[in-house]
């Protein structure tokens, strides 16, 4: 079956959005659905801000485990394609923005250089106290103790990721806006696209006259209004392909 393309050389101001299903030829687990790591038991409940308050070693416990398989994790085809069209864009000198949903470093490690991660990165740590001073620590690999404490204020340390019930961070959120208020290429991948902040991303971009595509396995149960278009099918078969038509 010929699968359709996009030709990201007509565009100018392309954002792409990426969910947890772009890195599952990597090894990793998605995050909802069968076999997802929320699935699991206890997992999504320990992922709260709520939990880090009375279990930050719980946390941590769930966390780490992640952080690890993700260390072991190498970026797949669909990672490098992005990575190369990002390269082509800055080569003509257009703009190429990867919003990641995804904490796992991968779009970095290919090659990616313009990478907003909304739900922050497993590979950073920072204080929970929000009146404290010091600033994340890049590569930090907590002690074999309970929780680790900040070196500052001696409150628990945590890992650099947005909990469920907590808000986008400030950064990412304005440099998310701002890549979307002018876009005119949307595309999102390995997400369900309904979901926030994914379904409020293809909003704005529909908004601002944008083209929106949806690059899935799996078709929405419920079309998004504002997604112009769906391509189904795996990330890492679907996007090299783009990339070799795009010249």
């Amino acid at each position: 079956m010929m699968i359709p393309t996009i030709p990201f050389r007509r565009y100018e101001r392309v954002v792409v959005l990426t969910g947890a299903g772009i890195s599952v030829a990597s090894g990793l687990p998605t995050f909802r659905g069968p076999g997802g790591l929320w699935e699991r038991p206890g997992a999504s409940g320990a992922a709260t801000v709520g939990h880090f308050e009375v279990d930050p070693a719980g946390v941590w416990a769930l966390f780490g485990d992640m952080r690890r398989l993700a260390a072991r994790a190498n970026p797949n085809e669909a990672h490098a394609a992005l990575a190369a069209l990002e390269a082509q864009a800055r080569a003509r000198g257009t703009s190429f923005v990867v919003l990641t949903q995804n904490v796992d470093g991968l779009h970095q490690r290919a090659g990616s250089r313009e990478v907003v991660e909304v739900h922050g990165s497993l590979f950073r740590t920072k204080c929970s106290s929000p009146r404290c001073t010091s600033l994340a620590f890049a590569e930090y690999e907590p002690p074999r103790e309970p929780a680790p404490r900040c070196t500052v204020c001696s409150a628990p340390l945590r890992p650099d990721v947005v909990l469920f019930d907590e808000p986008m961070p400030a950064k990412p959120e304005w440099d998310a806006k701002r890549a979307l208020r002018d876009c005119d290429l949307f595309v999102a991948i390995g997400t369900s696209g309904t979901v926030s902040p994914a379904s409020s991303f293809v909003r704005s971009a529909a908004y601002a006259g944008a083209r929106t595509v949806l690059v899935n396995l799996e078709p929405m149960n419920v079309p998004h209004p504002d997604f112009h278009e769906e391509i189904l099918g795996r990330a890492e078969e679907i996007l090299p392909r783009m990339v070799d038509s795009d010249g």
